[in-house]
């Protein structure tokens, strides 16, 4: 029923000028967008106890927080939770995607975009489980191999891969420490991939009409090209703030529902059923995510899942065009994304702290604060922001 859909470009101004419970496309749009909520959630519910069983049986368990033992020792309970739950959400939406909302001009790419993050973050978990631990050479020490290692091949080698190691050095001052894992260097270039898949749909495939961009209080710019690199850059920080944040039982499911939720009503408002029902569908295995992450949770997100719907909220911000209130709608993520970037810059630059511990969610566990307590208030701010961008995004 969605093939015939064209979406309106149009600002919501106008929209809200008529009593939209009056219009006879709302109440379906809302209906079925709500059913499918619904639906989604029992379908969560009833594959749960199945994901829980194969994540023992497999040994997809969590490993003990060695950076955080000493000063955050209530993580110790931690220790053998299986990870990858969220494969729940990721799964249930695919498959719902694919039997009741599959569309190829609207839903194809926010789905590919989830599903190469997710199976980005599906790699990574296991390595971090079952892989041997990676090594990262200098990048001094690639220069010096460049001029005198003994055979000529590699020295031209070495010469070419300079760039390259300067990258990877980049992250790692920034923090980042070789694992088992995926690395971040190589995490953001395939979130860069990502981010540039969803770009060229918008720009090549959607038509011109969706190359301008809503700004508050000033209705659309046309940014011609400079809207590739700003959609690639929104993808990667989203996908990424998402991942840091998930670090608490129930902290990233809770503000995703409320996130999710937010873009769901911004589509009934624009009358976007495929993405209506979308949103719905993943606030709908949200809520039975979360159900079993509140702590002490059954299982925990993983980089499967924290990595694919962080993707997947900024692909839907960016196709509902309103990027510009995507960190309200996600902002207890950009607080904890910010606090990394904060503490990183400090200690580089400054050999200083910032916060006792970074991300943010550590800080307030480091000063005391039960896991409980950080977890319920960054549910009641990020609901907060969530209706302050929606305000917002009527304008």
């Amino acid at each position: 029923m969605f093939e015939r859909f064209v979406p309106k470009r149009t600002p919501l101004f106008w929209i809200l000028r008529f009593d939209f419970c009056t219009r006879p496309m709302f109440l379906p749009l809302i209906t079925a967008s709500l059913g499918y909520l619904v639906l989604a959630c029992v379908v969560a519910f009833v594959w749960a106890p199945l994901l829980t069983n194969l994540l023992y049986r497999f040994k997809i368990l969590r490993l003990s927080d060695h950076q955080y033992a000493v000063p955050l020792p209530g993580r110790a309970h931690k220790h053998g939770t299986p990870i990858m739950g969220g494969l729940l959400v990721v799964v249930t939406v695919l498959a719902l995607t694919l039997m009741f909302n599959w569309n190829q001009r609207f839903t194809w790419v926010p789905i590919g975009v989830m599903m190469i993050a997710s199976l980005l973050g599906g790699i990574d978990d296991l390595l971090n489980l079952f892989g041997r631990q990676r090594q990262m050479r200098s990048l001094e020490r690639t220069m010096r191999l460049a001029r005198v290692h003994r055979l000529w091949r590699m020295r031209l080698w070495h010469r070419m891969s300079i760039p390259w190691v300067a990258y990877k050095r980049f992250f790692f001052h920034l923090g980042s420490n070789p694992g088992k894992g995926i690395q971040a260097h190589e995490k953001i270039f395939f979130q860069l991939a990502a981010g540039a898949l969803t770009s060229w749909w918008l720009y090549f495939k959607l038509g011109p009409e969706w190359r301008a961009i809503w700004v508050p209080w000033d209705g659309e710019w046309q940014l011609g090209w400079l809207l590739i690199p700003l959609i690639i850059l929104a993808v990667t920080a989203t996908a990424n703030a998402v991942n840091i944040a998930d670090g608490l039982d129930g902290l990233a499911g809770g503000a995703l529902i409320t996130a999710f939720a937010g873009l769901m009503v911004l589509a009934w408002i624009q009358g976007n059923p495929a993405f209506a029902v979308l949103n719905g569908m993943t606030a709908g295995a949200l809520l039975t995510y979360t159900y079993f992450n509140i702590k002490p949770a059954r299982f925990q997100m993983g980089d499967v899942g924290s990595l694919g719907l962080g993707a997947l909220l900024a692909v839907m911000a960016i196709a509902q065009n309103r990027i510009f209130v995507l960190p309200l709608f996600g902002f207890v993520f950009f607080a904890e994304l910010a606090s990394v970037i904060i503490q990183a810059i400090a200690k580089r630059a400054f050999n200083t702290k910032v916060f006792t511990l970074s991300p943010l969610h550590h800080h307030f566990e480091a000063r005391g604060w039960s896991e409980e307590k950080i977890v319920m208030r960054a549910w009641v701010i990020n609901a907060i922001m969530v209706a302050l961008g929606l305000w917002i995004a009527l304008h």
